[in-house]
């Protein structure tokens, strides 16, 4: 029979990176949300934070595939922006450094012309 050394247990492991919304970032992204949802656009929302970007979806219906992406991915800060809007079909609808900007591609969608 072999014994086997254990295995090294380190108490204090860094848990692996999330990138994540700021709170400022946040309400700007809400802001936008509950005007949609008071015009009757939008209904549900997922917030998804992963190693390589954050991501905000938004959903018409909750059963359905997200109608907009608003992603977050930090290693393209110093290429194209960090921010982007993504449609239903993938296309990249709106790409920036501030999020303010990307943000108002999306509301253009809330104006529209009154019968």
């Amino acid at each position: 029979m072999t014994v086997q050394p254990p295995t090294p247990f380190h108490p204090f492991s860094r848990p692996p990176e999330q990138v994540s919304f700021d709170r400022l970032e946040l309400g700007a992204i809400l802001g936008l949300y509950g005007r949609m949802v008071a015009a009757g656009e939008w209904r549900d929302y997922a917030l998804s934070f992963l190693s390589e970007m954050a991501v905000f979806s938004v959903f018409r219906r909750a059963a359905e595939h997200p109608i907009y992406r608003i992603e977050k991915r930090p290693r393209l800060r110093a290429r194209q922006g960090m921010y982007a809007v993504v449609g239903m079909d993938g296309q990249i609808l709106k790409r920036g450094h501030d999020l303010a900007t990307v943000l108002r591609v999306l509301e253009r969608k809330l104006i529209r012309p009154v019968d």
